[in-house]
């Protein structure tokens, strides 16, 4: 058993123009396409969305989105399937640029930067859209290699905001398993630079396993459908979905 160790990674911790970031940036980039995350996310969101009966348009929230390179991916892939989405993609560095919102729009999505500390954003008052359900601010919230770096019990606080926010939710981690820790080791053999090679490292060692992100879901899971499980050679995913009683959400 790896017991779960959680440390600050250097990339944190660098200005958003640090050329070492912006380097690092580009190798998470490389990264997201060695663990397959795109896909995993795509698969979710098209999930996600097909169970929708609303004509309104999808309202998804990406954590911790960085320079919204991924989730632009996923919006590709998804081409056609949400024809009217309106995604906020927010990070405390101020990272996505114009021309990565124009490239959304050209795919019919509406996306917004919002430059906040997560915890920021979990202790703000957000007001339930019209024709959703009471709780739900946002159809859909998204968390890419992200939720590791909490410790867990600001993590649980956290996962408190997303499920009194949202309808459905869905995390990719890095999995904490022998194999993922080799493999992190060896992230030097595609390019990567001397932070990432260290974050990686860290990153698996903060990593998930079994069902420990339900665990910390919040006490009403009743409420939920919750669905934790490996995918891939490294990753651990995690999805919840607010299941529907007649209609309605419950109470």
């Amino acid at each position: 058993m790896m017991p779960r160790v959680v440390a600050a990674e250097t990339l944190d911790g660098l200005a958003e123009n640090d050329p070492a970031a912006m380097r690092s940036r580009r190798d998470l980039q490389r990264v997201h396409r060695m663990m397959g995350t795109r896909a995993m996310v795509t698969q979710a969101l098209r999930r996600m969305s097909t169970a929708r009966t609303t004509h309104s348009p999808l309202r998804i929230l990406e954590l911790g989105a960085g320079d919204g390179s991924l989730m632009l991916g996923v919006a590709r892939a998804l081409k056609g399937a949400c024809p009217r989405v309106e995604l906020m993609l927010l990070d405390r560095q101020a990272l996505v640029g114009c021309a990565t919102v124009a490239h959304y729009a050209d795919l019919g999505w509406t996306a917004v930067s919002q430059v906040m500390d997560v915890f920021v954003w979990a202790a703000s008052d957000e007001a339930p859209q019209p024709g959703r359900s009471a709780s739900a601010c946002w159809d859909v919230i998204v968390s890419n290699l992200f939720l590791h770096h909490f410790e867990n019990p600001p993590l649980a606080s956290l996962l408190v905001a997303i499920e009194s926010r949202t309808e459905h939710f869905f995390a990719c981690e890095p999995r904490r398993a022998p194999l993922a820790l080799v493999g992190s080791h060896l992230i030097g053999a595609i390019g990567a630079n001397s932070v990432t090679r260290q974050d990686a490292v860290l990153s698996v060692h903060a990593g998930f396993r079994d069902q420990e992100i339900s665990a910390l879901w919040p006490a009403r899971k009743a409420a939920w459908t919750l669905n934790e499980y490996s995918a891939g050679l490294f990753s651990h995913c995690f999805r919840a979905e607010r299941i529907e009683i007649d209609g309605a959400t419950p109470p």
